[in-house]
Order: C-alpha cells, then structure tokens, then sequence
C-alpha cells in the first residue's frame, strides 16, 4: 500500500528534479558554497520553516514544527543532505552537465534535492506531526569537513533540546541495481585518515653518496615497511588499509636531495584498530628515519571518525525501507566499505542510520563508473523515492516518540 509519504513525494518529483539538475550544472566545492546556500533557500522559502545559516560556513539548518501537542518529551529527528562537489571535469553527456570544472561526481545534488523534497512533504503532513524536524543541509563533505563545525555551530540542539535520532542517505552510481538500498548494521565505513612524512637528510652530489646522507632509500624502505606492519599487526577481520598515493623529493637524477616525503592514506574500520594504526605506523616511520641518521615529521592526522549505524536504528531502517518498497529492494552489505563519511560525526553524538540508494543508470551495475568519476552518472528517478524514505523515517520515529 503506498504511503501519504510517497503519495506526496510523487507529486513533488517534478520540482525536486529541477532543483537536482540545477544543482548539477551550478557546482561548488568545499565549505564556502552561496549559490547552492542561496538555491536551497528559494526552494525552502515557501515552506513555515525556521532558518539558520551557518558563521564559518555556508551551512543551511531548518526545523520544521510539527503541528500536534506531544506528551512528555517531544521528539526531534535529524535529516541530512550534504551540498557540495568535487573538483572534476565532468565527462557525462547529459544537457544539465556541468561546466565550470566542477562536478557533483558523488551525487550531493540529489541529496540536496531530496531532503528538499522531504521538507516539503513533511510541511505538508505538519499537522499531524507530535515533534520536530532538523533539516541539515551541509557544505564541506569531501573536505575538509562540515559536519564537526555544524554540531560545533548548536546543530544537534537547535530545535530547543537535543536531537533523538538522525538519518542520511547516500546514493551510488554503481554497486547495486537502480533503486535498490543498501545498509548494515554497526560499522558502515572506514575512518579514511592521512599520514604526512618527510625524511630530513643532508644532499650531495650523485656520484659520491657516502659524503651526503640520501633521504630517498630510508623513504622506500619507510613505503615497504608499512605494507608489512599492515599484515604483521592486524587481525585480517579488522583490516587497516594502507595507500601511499604521493611521494615527493629531489629534482635530477644525480642530485640527492635535503629531503623527500609522502602521503598516504590510511582506513580502519573501528576506533581501537585506528589509535593502533596511528601508535604503530608513528613509530615505525620515526624509527626507520632515525636508523638511516635522518630526523623526521611525521603526522597521522585524523579525517572522519568510523562510520556506525546504531543496531536499533538500522533495523528500523531496515524495516521501513522494505514495507515502502518491498523487501527485494533492500539488500544487506555483508561487509563495511573502506570510504569514509562525516556523517560519522553525527552518529557518534546520536543514534541514527546511514543507507544507500543505487542511482545507477546501467541496466548492470558493472557497466556503471564508480561516485568520483568524471563519468559517474546517476539517474534522478531515484528522488522520489529518497525523499519519501527520510520522510517516513521522520513521521514513524516522531510518532514512536
């Protein structure tokens, strides 16, 4: 049986598919987003909502006042949409693409359009609602991150009291067939940490390397020996994932140089695995160096916590879902993915869930170019059925009080 929730969705597809695609060919990147600010404003305008726009960044926080009296204390649900791109030229032939060297390559503007759309329809079932609505839209996911300052900002307090539970959606141009969500419960994904290094020596000339001190081979020794603690020190069913993506150092063949160094990235899926991978990768790094007779910096630097779907809110998830769109159209993830997410912020602050839902436009899923893919594709039938999920998990959580 369809739902008020969808029923409404339905009727507003059409608004929030233009809004989706205006999005998409108007991208911004980072923390510091006004015209997308600005557009979500003109579609929320019409609506009795109470604004807050964010100091530090170009954050949009909503609540919408449910009309009904409520009974002791008065629920307040959390729904989120994150609002920016990444720097991508994009590769997609549609007439909406973007040309500004920018894109939505991970699908924020549908989760911009879709929480707008969970706003109008949660406006227009206000009166039937025993508690509060947090609308969170938020700038800066794909760096360097907007969900900390938000909370920092009063988010999870600014209906009046704390915020129950939070929800999110992510949708994915690959992975599952279009319109299936998937989820577990617990660990969702990794902390996606950075490791920065640099290897201190004296340079010299290339042909006389015993009067210099190389910072080069202490540095590939530094490269290998990581891969190593990663299989020596780690249970294989908590696994730390290691990528050196950068190395930097010396200009010419037979120039040794002061210093060299790299990046990597470095992704764990619980918080004991994380502070291990930081405590053992630390000394290891500054005792290679120091072996080789060169000084070090060496600095883990946290990005995103794990991201942890709480039992009991994944299973109303779960539930909800699979009565609105039957149960084939939820597939359980056996394993966490080694992305990360700041949503991972909220969920640690509250109880609440994180889904995602295929957007993919290949009738096969391995034809389809992965979120971040100048040729990532997603396919915006998928909005109603997003904004009626955050909908109805809003109206059945306020209602569960």
């Amino acid at each position: 049986m369809t739902t008020r929730t969808q029923e409404l969705a339905a009727g507003f597809a059409g608004d929030i598919v233009a809004l989706r695609r205006d999005l998409h060919q108007n991208p911004e990147i980072g923390l510091d987003l006004p015209q997308t600010q600005q557009r979500i404003l003109d579609a929320l305008a019409p609506l009795d909502l109470e604004i807050t726009l964010g100091k530090g960044l170009s954050s949009v926080t909503a609540v919408l006042r449910g009309g009904k009296p409520s009974e002791g204390d008065r629920p307040v649900v959390l729904l989120r949409g994150d609002m920016d791109g990444l720097p991508v030229d994009e590769l997609v032939d549609v007439p909406f693409a973007s040309t500004n060297g920018a894109m939505h390559a991970c699908g924020h503007d549908l989760h911009v359009a879709g929480l707008v759309g969970a706003a109008k329809i949660l406006h227009a079932m206000r009166d039937d609602l025993a508690g509060d609505v947090v609308f969170m839209f938020q700038p800066g996911e794909e760096g360097p991150g907007g969900a900390k300052p938000m909370i920092d900002e009063g988010l999870l307090d600014v209906a009046g009291k704390r915020v129950d539970a939070a929800y999110g959606l992510h949708v994915m141009s690959d992975q599952a067939p279009r319109g299936v969500w998937t989820a577990r419960p617990k660990t969702l994904m990794a902390s996606p940490d950075t490791l920065r290094v640099s290897y201190l020596g004296q340079g010299g000339h290339g042909s006389t390397p015993f009067r210099a001190n190389d910072p080069i081979p202490a540095l590939c020794e530094a490269v290998t020996a990581l891969q190593t603690m990663v299989t020596r020190h780690f249970d294989i069913f908590d696994p730390v994932v290691v990528t050196v993506g950068h190395i930097f150092g010396g200009s010419k063949e037979n120039i040794i140089p002061d210093s060299a160094g790299f990046e990597a990235t470095v992704r764990s899926f619980s918080p004991e695995t994380r502070a291990k991978a930081e405590e053992l990768s630390v000394r290891l790094l500054e005792g290679i160096a120091a072996a080789h007779g060169l000084t070090s910096e060496v600095h883990f630097e946290h990005v995103y916590p794990v991201t942890v779907n709480d039992e009991a809110e994944f299973a109303f998830t779960r539930s909800t879902i699979e009565e609105l769109f039957g149960e084939p159209r939820f597939h359980l993830m056996e394993n966490p993915i080694p992305g990360g997410e700041d949503f991972s912020y909220v969920l640690e602050e509250v109880p609440g869930a994180y889904v995602f839902l295929s957007a993919c436009v290949f009738e096969d899923p391995a034809d389809a170019d992965a979120n971040h893919s100048p040729r990532a594709a997603f396919d915006d039938v998928v909005l109603a059925d997003g904004a009626a999920l955050l909908a109805e998990l809003a109206v059945r959580r306020i209602n569960r009080g």
